[in-house]
C-alpha cells in the first residue's frame, strides 16, 4: 500500500499551520450568517454570462462563475459595492466576490465543510421558528420560511430543507485539551467594527463580511485573521467558562439532546417546497438510497458534474455515472408495484441515443459510482495532539482493518507502539447524530466501502475512518432522578424506584439522595441499563406526580485552573415575556452548555449537584423574583453539600415586577440587551449580603370567633427574600397567578401582565374585607394593635410592586433606616386598591406599623398570602416569621462607567438572534 500525506490538509488542519483561524478550530466558517440578508445575497441576484469563462484558482472547495448582476450587491470579503455588471459567484454556497477578491478568499466552501471538521459532534436542533434577516448556514439565502437553530453549538440556523446537507459540529475548536483556537465566525458586523490586525473598519451592514471570535471577541477581516495569534483566550469570559476539559460525560446511548438537556424537537417533515430529494426506493441490486442519491429532472443536459456539487460530493466527476429511472407506467396500484420492482436501467449514453417518442423517457437521473480496484482512504487520528489532520492510505481487496492500522501508526509518529492497542473506527458524521462504530481486525475496507456507496454516495462522503487507542472504558452514567416524595430515607426510596423499575442491583447504585428536595441520584455500570431507565423514568409516575430524568455530566474539579470562577446559569423560559428560551440558546453558545440549566427541568438541583465539588463558582438567575426565591430556597437545602458554600447570586430580571433586580441595579426587566453584555455585567458585579426569612405556615390551631377551622393542613415552611403580603396585595397576585394560569400564551409581555393586574385590581375597588379584625399580630412577643387597613406587607428591600417605595423616604424617629442586611422587617399596612396605586404612582406611602426581626401573625380566617410573588390561600392558623440562617452574598450590578463610543473590544455584536428579533 503506497501512503501519501495529504499537503492540502495539512496546509489547512495542521498544528504548524500557518493560518492560524483555520477551520480546524472553526470548520463552519463562512457556513451562514446571522445578520439581515444584504442586497445580492442570493443566486437570484445575478444570471450566468454566456461564454464566460471560470477565474482562476479559487479559495477552497469553491466552484466559482462569473454572472451578470441584475441588482445592487455588494462583495462578501471586502463588503465593497460590486460596480458593473460582473461579479463572481459560487455555485454551491452563494459566496459573492469581486474578481479581483477571489484569490484572497479564504472563507471555506460549505462544500467541503464536513472534511474540515476535526471533531465530529451532532447539532441539537430545537423546534422550528421564524428568524427574521438571518442566513442559512448552507446556501446563504434568507430564512424567510420556518428554519431550525442548533441550540447548544455555535451554528446558525438552516432552512429545515436542507439539514441533511448541514455538516456535523464541533463544541470546542482545540486541538490541545489545554489550548483553544478562535472560533472564527462569518457576520454582518456593526459600524463601529474595526479589525484587530490593521485596525480599518470591518463593517458589513448589507453583507456577510468580517469574522468575530465567539468566545473572545475578535473582529478582523477575513484575510487578517489568518495572521492573528491562533491561540484564543477566551477574552473577558475566560475565568467564567467551564474549560471542556474538565467535563466528563460518557453517553455512548445518549443523544446530545439528552447530555444537554434539551427538549428533542420532531424531525423536519419531506416533501417541502423546493427540496431536491426523492423518498426512498428500491435501486438496481435491491438496495435503498438515502436522500440526497437523486436529481430531478426537467431535461437531460449533462448535469453529472452540477449534481455531485449540489450534494457536496467533491471526488473526480469521473469516478461516476448517471442512470436514468424512468416513470412507472400506470397510475395507483401500478405505480406502487413499479416501485417494488427491481429496475436494471442503463446510463445516461444509452438513454441519449433512444428516440425522441420513446415513451421510456426517464424522469430522474441516479447518481451511481463506478467500480473500483481501488480506493484512497483518510485516516484521522483519533487523539488530538498530532501534526498532521490525516493521511491518506491506497486500499486494495487484500486491505483490511489490521493492515491498515499497520501501514498509518508509522505516517502518525508512534511507530515505537505495537498495533495490537489500536483500532479503526467508522464513523457517520450526520449532523442530528454522529454514529461511531469499532470495526474488527478481518474487515475488508474496500468491500465495506463499496456497501457504503452502494446505500448512498452522501453517506459515503459522510463517512470517515479514525485509528483509536484500545481502551477499556469503565460505563459510569449519572442519572439524577427527581419528582419523588419528600422526606424518605434512602432505603425507601430504592425500594420505590425498585418497585416502579426494577433497578439491577450489580449495576445500579444510589450515590446522593436529596429527601427535602425528592431527588436521587443514581449511577449505573451500564450504558444499556442507563437508556431503560432513562426511558422508563420519563413514563413513569410516583403519587400521580410524573418523574424527571436527567443525563448530569462529571465536573473534574481538581483539573480547573486556579483563577477558574465557572458561572452556573439557571433559566425559567416560563417567567415574565417568555423570554427565556432564546437566552438559554444564547448562553449555551458563550458558554459550556453543561454549565447552563433549564429550571422547568428538574429545577435549580441538578445544577447544583452538578457543582457540588467546584471550589469557587458564581450563580446567574435568569427569571423572575419568584424564580430567584426557588433557587435561594434550594441553596439553603444543599449549602452543607458544596465545597464553594457561599456562591454569590446574581440576576438577569425576567419577570413582572423584578424588584430585588431594581434594588440590586439589574433593571425592571430584561429588553433584549446582548446576553455577551450580561456576562461582563456579571463579571463586574459588586458582592453584597441580603437576609432571608424563614416562614412557618402551622393551620392546625382554632382561630376562634367567626374563623372555623377548615381541613387541617400539616404545617410547612417557606422562605422570603422581597416581602410577604396578606390580604388584598396577595389577593390581587394570585387573581393574576390563575389567570396565567388558565391562558399562559397570551401571557407573552412584561406590558400585558401589568395590564392584568390593573385590570383585577379595578375588579376590587368595591370590596371591602376589614382585614385588621381577621388577624392579629404580634412583634416580638409584643401584641400591636392594628388600624384599619385592607392589606399587611412585610418588606425586606426598599422596592415593592414594581419599583414602588413602600415604606417611604421620610425620616422618622421611630424606627430605624431600613436595609436589606439588617436582621430588620419592616411592617406596613396598605387601605385598598386606590392606596396601592397612590403607592405604585409615588403620591403616598404605606402605613407604617412596625419594625422587628420575629412576627407572629395569628390568622382567624382563610386568607391569601403571596411570598415573593408566589400566592396561595392559607388556612386559618398561625404565621411566624423569623431571620433564616446565614445570609446570602448577592450580586450588585457595578454603576455604568462612560465609554468610547465604537470601541471594538467592549462591542459584541453578536449574530446570534436577540430575544426581541433584532438583527445585530
Amino acid at each position: 500500500m503506497a501512503a501519501a500525506a495529504e499537503s492540502g490538509a495539512r496546509a489547512w488542519l495542521s498544528g504548524g499551520s500557518p493560518r492560524p483561524g483555520s477551520p480546524t478550530s472553526s470548520p463552519e466558517l463562512g457556513a451562514g450568517s446571522r445578520s439581515r440578508l444584504g442586497p445580492g445575497s442570493g443566486p437570484g441576484s445575478g444570471i450566468e454570462r454566456p461564454g464566460a469563462r471560470p477565474p482562476g484558482p479559487s479559495a477552497p472547495g469553491h466552484s466559482f462563475r462569473k454572472v451578470t448582476l441584475t441588482k445592487p450587491t455588494f462583495c462578501h470579503l471586502c463588503s465593497d459595492f460590486i460596480w458593473g455588471l460582473a461579479g463572481i459567484l459560487c455555485d454551491v454556497c452563494n459566496f459573492m466576490s469581486h474578481e479581483k477578491c477571489v484569490k484572497h478568499v479564504k472563507t471555506p466552501c460549505t462544500s467541503v465543510a464536513p472534511s474540515l471538521v476535526r471533531v465530529p459532534v451532532a447539532h441539537c436542533f430545537g423546534p422550528r421558528g421564524h428568524y427574521k434577516r438571518k442566513f442559512c448556514a448552507v446556501c446563504r439565502k434568507g430564512l424567510e420560511a420556518p428554519a431550525l437553530r442548533c441550540e447548544a453549538a455555535r451554528s446558525p440556523r438552516l432552512c429545515a430543507l436542507r439539514l441533511q446537507r448541514l455538516p456535523p459540529c464541533h463544541l470546542d475548536g482545540h486541538r490541545d485539551p489545554d489550548t483553544h483556537h478562535h472560533h472564527w465566525r462569518e457576520g454582518n458586523l456593526s459600524s463601529g467594527a474595526r479589525c484587530e490586525f490593521c485596525r480599518k473598519t470591518c463593517s458589513s451592514s448589507d453583507v456577510l463580511a468580517g469574522v468575530r471570535c465567539e468566545w473572545c471577541g475578535v473582529q478582523a477581516h477575513s484575510v487578517c485573521s489568518a495572521v492573528l495569534t491562533p491561540e484564543c483566550t477566551f477574552g473577558r469570559l475566560r475565568t467564567m467558562v467551564l474549560p471542556p476539559a474538565c467535563v466528563r460525560l460518557l453517553s455512548r446511548n445518549f443523544s446530545k439532546m439528552h447530555c444537554f438537556r434539551i427538549s428533542e424537537s420532531a424531525a423536519p417533515e419531506p416533501g417541502g417546497a423546493g427540496e431536491k430529494e426523492l423518498p426512498c426506493r428500491p435501486t438496481p441490486g435491491g438496495s435503498c438510497r438515502a436522500p440526497g442519491t437523486a436529481w430531478l429532472l426537467s431535461h437531460r443536459p449533462p448535469l453529472q458534474e452540477a449534481a455531485l456539487r449540489a450534494y457536496y460530493i467533491t471526488e473526480d466527476p469521473q469516478a461516476f455515472q448517471l442512470q436514468a429511472l424512468p416513470p412507472p407506467t400506470q397510475a395507483g396500484d401500478a405505480d406502487t408495484e413499479a416501485l417494488g420492482k427491481v429496475w436494471s436501467g442503463g446510463t445516461a449514453e444509452d438513454e441519449g441515443s433512444r428516440g425522441p417518442g420513446s415513451r421510456d423517457v426517464p424522469e430522474a437521473w441516479v447518481i451511481r459510482a463506478l467500480p473500483r480496484t481501488q480506493e484512497v482512504l483518510k485516516i484521522y487520528p483519533a487523539w488530538l495532539k498530532v501534526g498532521v489532520a490525516y493521511v491518506s492510505l491506497r486500499v486494495t481487496p487484500q486491505s483490511t482493518a489490521q493492515t491498515v492500522v499497520l501501514e498509518v501508526l508509522p505516517l502518525l509518529g508512534r511507530q515505537d507502539e505495537g498495533p495490537e492497542g489500536f483500532q479503526l473506527l467508522e464513523v457517520l458524521m450526520g449532523s442530528r447524530q454522529v454514529q461511531r462504530m469499532v470495526l474488527a481486525d478481518e474487515e475488508l475496507l474496500l468491500g465495506r466501502l463499496q456497501a457504503i456507496r452502494q446505500t448512498s454516495l452522501r453517506q459515503m462522503s459522510q463517512t470517515r475512518f479514525y485509528v483509536a487507542e484500545r481502551r477499556a472504558v469503565a460505563p459510569r452514567v449519572s442519572l439524577f432522578v427527581g419528582g419523588l416524595p419528600p422526606g424518605l430515607s434512602p432505603q425507601e426510596y430504592s425500594s420505590l424506584l425498585d418497585e416502579a423499575m426494577s433497578l439491577k442491583a450489580g449495576l445500579v447504585s444510589m450515590s446522593h439522595v436529596y429527601s427535602s428536595q425528592g431527588a436521587v441520584v443514581l449511577d449505573v455500570a451500564c450504558f444499556a441499563e442507563a437508556e431503560r431507565l432513562y426511558m422508563l423514568v420519563r413514563d413513569t409516575a410516583v403519587h400521580s406526580r410524573p418523574l424527571t430524568a436527567l443525563v448530569l455530566p462529571d465536573v473534574l474539579h481538581t483539573k480547573l485552573p486556579p483563577d477558574c470562577c465557572p458561572l452556573l446559569v439557571f433559566v425559567n423560559p416560563k417567567s415574565g415575556g417568555l423570554k427565556g428560551r432564546d437566552l438559554l440558546c444564547s448562553f449555551r453558545k458563550l458558554l459550556n452548555p453543561h454549565q447552563v440549566f433549564e429550571l422547568t427541568n428538574g429545577g435549580p438541583l441538578p445544577g447544583f449537584h452538578v457543582f457540588s465539588q467546584v471550589p469557587c463558582f458564581r450563580v446567574l438567575v435568569c427569571g423572575g423574583d419568584g424564580t430567584v426565591g426557588w433557587v435561594l430556597a434550594t441553596l439553603e437545602e444543599v449549602r452543607h453539600r458544596l465545597a464553594c458554600q457561599e456562591p454569590a447570586v446574581a440576576i438577569l430580571p425576567l419577570g413582572t415586577g423584578n424588584d430585588l433586580g431594581r434594588v440590586l441595579r439589574w433593571g425592571a426587566g430584561y429588553s433584549g440587551e446582548d446576553p455577551f453584555s450580561v456576562l461582563l455585567s456579571v463579571d463586574e458585579a459588586d458582592a453584597v449580603l441580603m437576609d432571608r426569612w424563614t416562614i412557618l405556615l402551622d393551620a392546625q390551631e382554632a382561630g376562634g370567633g367567626e374563623g372555623s377551622v377548615v381541613d387541617a393542613e400539616p404545617p410547612k415552611i417557606v422562605h422570603m427574600s422581597n416581602y410577604c403580603g396578606i390580604g388584598i396585595d396577595a389577593e390581587l397576585s394570585l387573581d393574576f397567578h390563575q389567570a396565567r394560569e388558565e391562558e399562559p400564551g397570551k401571557f407573552t409581555s412584561r406590558l400585558h401582565n401589568k395590564g392584568v393586574y390593573v385590570r383585577v385590581g379595578l375588579q376590587k375597588l368595591s370590596q371591602a374585607r376589614g382585614l385588621h379584625r381577621e388577624i392579629r399580630l404580634q412583634v416580638e412577643q409584643q401584641e400591636v394593635e392594628l388600624p384599619s387597613i385592607e392589606g399587611l406587607i412585610f418588606i425586606n428591600i426598599p422596592s415593592w410592586g414594581s419599583g414602588a417605595d413602600l415604606w417611604g423616604s421620610d425620616s422618622d424617629s421611630k424606627f430605624e433606616k431600613p436595609r436589606m442586611d439588617d436582621g430588620l422587617l419592616e411592617v406596613v399596612g396598605v387601605t385598598g386598591v386606590v392606596h396601592m396605586g397612590q403607592v405604585q404612582g409615588g403620591l403616598r406611602s404605606g402605613i407604617r406599623i412596625a419594625q422587628g426581626s420575629y412576627f407572629r401573625v395569628t390568622l382567624l380566617k382563610a386568607t391569601p398570602v403571596q411570598v415573593d410573588g408566589e400566592p396561595w390561600v392559607q388556612a386559618p392558623g398561625h404565621m411566624i416569621i423569623s431571620a433564616a440562617g446565614p445570609k446570602v452574598h448577592m450580586l450588585r450590578k457595578a454603576k455604568q462607567k462612560p465609554r468610547k463610543a465604537g470601541n471594538p473590544r467592549d462591542a459584541r455584536v453578536d449574530g446570534e438572534p436577540a430575544p426581541e428579533g433584532d438583527s445585530k
